[in-house]
C-alpha cells in the first residue's frame, strides 16, 4: 500500500481522505495507460482455456418452478432445476415443432413443453439431447462446444472467492451492442478508473502492471485507490485484476477494508441485435468480505443488501458498457488508435 495510507485500522472500515485533489487537477494516467500493455493483457486472456464454459446467470435465480432462458452465443438455452435440486441444461426450442421451452412451466422437476406437453427431465428425449451445466453456488455456467470451439474442460474455470459462509454475494446483468473483447479490454484498464467513474473511486495509482509471462497467477494489474464513501470519507484499499480465462476478469481486494472480497466480471456473447450488431451480458458477481464483527449482521441483512449492490454495481457498467460499444464501434469501423 500506499506509504501515506493507514496502516492500522480504526474502528470504522472508513478513513478520512487527507489531500483531496479536484477531479481536474488529478494527474493524467494516459501516458501509464499504453494501448500495447492493454492489447497484450487482452491477447493472453484470449489464450487461455475457456473448456466451452459461458456464464449464463446468478445460482439464486435458477429455480425449480419455472426454467431460466437465455440466448448464449446465438444458441437457445434453457436452464431448471431438476427433482433433486441439481441445474439442468438444453437446448431452448423444442424438438417437436420448435416450441420456446423458456415459456413452459416445470412441474415436479420435469419441464413441460406449454405447446403439445412434450415432458423433458433433464435426460436425451424424442432428439432433445442436455448440456453440460454447473453451478457453482454463485453463478451458473453452460458448456457450449459448438460455439467456444475449445477442448472442452470437466468445469469451468472458477476463480478463488471467500468462504461462501462469510460472504455478502450479489450478481448484477447488463447488456451492451459489443464484443466480450470490449468488455474484457474494459476491465484491463485500471488506469481509467478514477477519471471515468470519480462518483466511486478516488486517488488511484497504478502500482504494478503484467509481467507478460502469460502466467494467470502472475499476470495482473495491481492498483492503489480509494472507494468514495461521501465526501472526504473513502475506504482505501489494494486490488488485483486478473483475466484468468478469456471472457472473465477478476478484481481481488488484496489489501485494506475488505481484504478477501471479489468482484468477478464475466463476459457473455448473446445474439446479434435486429441489425446484426453483437451483444454482450455482462454478468458480474460480487463477493464482498470482511473480519469486522459488524459484517455478520450485514451478511443477514443481505436481502437488503443486494439491491443495493446491484444498484452500486449498474451506475458503473452503464459507463463502462460506454466505453465498450464505444471500443467495438471504433474497432468494426476501423478506426480504433488501439
Amino acid at each position: 500500500m500506499n506509504a501515506d495510507r493507514p496502516a492500522r485500522r480504526g474502528r470504522l472500515p472508513l478513513s478520512l481522505r487527507g489531500r483531496a485533489v479536484p477531479w481536474e487537477r488529478q494527474r493524467p494516467t494516459w501516458r501509464e495507460a499504453r494501448p500495447s500493455v492493454i492489447a497484450q493483457a487482452l491477447k493472453r486472456a484470449q489464450a487461455r482455456p475457456s473448456g466451452n464454459w459461458y456464464v449464463v446467470g446468478a445460482s439464486r435465480d435458477l429455480r425449480s418452478d419455472r426454467p431460466l432462458g437465455r440466448t448464449v452465443a446465438g444458441q437457445e438455452v434453457v436452464l431448471w432445476r431438476g427433482a433433486d435440486g441439481r441445474p439442468v441444461a438444453g437446448p431452448g426450442s423444442c424438438p417437436h415443432l420448435g416450441a420456446p421451452l423458456r415459456d413452459s412451466p416445470v412441474h415436479r422437476g420435469t419441464l413441460v413443453c406449454h405447446w403439445h406437453g412434450l415432458a423433458l427431465d433433464g435426460g436425451p428425449c424424442a432428439g432433445w439431447t442436455p448440456l453440460p451445466v454447473h453451478d457453482d453456488g454463485v453463478l451458473v455456467w453452460v458448456r457450449l462446444d459448438a460455439a467456444g470451439g475449445e477442448e472442452p474442460l470437466s468445469a469451468p474455470v472458477v476463480p478463488r472467492r471467500p468462504e461462501p459462509s462469510r460472504a455478502l454475494t450479489a450478481v448484477y446483468v447488463g447488456t451492451g451492442t459489443c464484443e466480450p473483447e470490449d468488455v474484457v479490454a474494459n476491465r484491463l484498464d485500471p488506469w481509467h478508473g478514477a477519471w471515468f467513474h470519480p462518483y466511486s473511486f478516488v486517488d488511484l495509482t497504478v502500482v504494478g502492471s503484467p509481467d507478460g509471462s502469460g502466467d494467470g497467477a502472475r499476470d495482473a494489474f495491481t492498483v492503489d485507490v480509494s472507494f468514495k464513501v461521501a465526501g472526504r470519507l473513502v475506504v482505501p484499499v489494494r486490488a488485483e485484476f486478473t483475466a484468468p480465462e478469456p471472457r472473465t476478469v477478476v478484481m481481488h481486494i488484496t489489501g485494506g477494508e475488505g481484504a478477501g472480497s471479489v468482484v468477478e466480471s464475466h463476459a457473455t456473447p448473446l445474439a446479434p441485435d435486429e441489425l446484426g450488431r453483437p451483444r454482450t451480458a455482462v454478468i458480474e458477481a460480487v463477493m464482498a468480505a470482511s473480519d469486522r464483527p459488524g459484517f455478520a449482521v450485514a451478511r443477514r441483512s443481505a436481502p437488503l443488501l443486494r439491491p443495493l449492490v446491484r444498484a452500486a454495481a449498474g451506475r458503473l457498467w452503464r459507463d463502462d458498457l460506454a466505453y465498450a460499444e464505444r471500443r467495438w464501434r471504433l474497432r468494426s469501423t476501423g478506426r480504433f488508435p488501439g
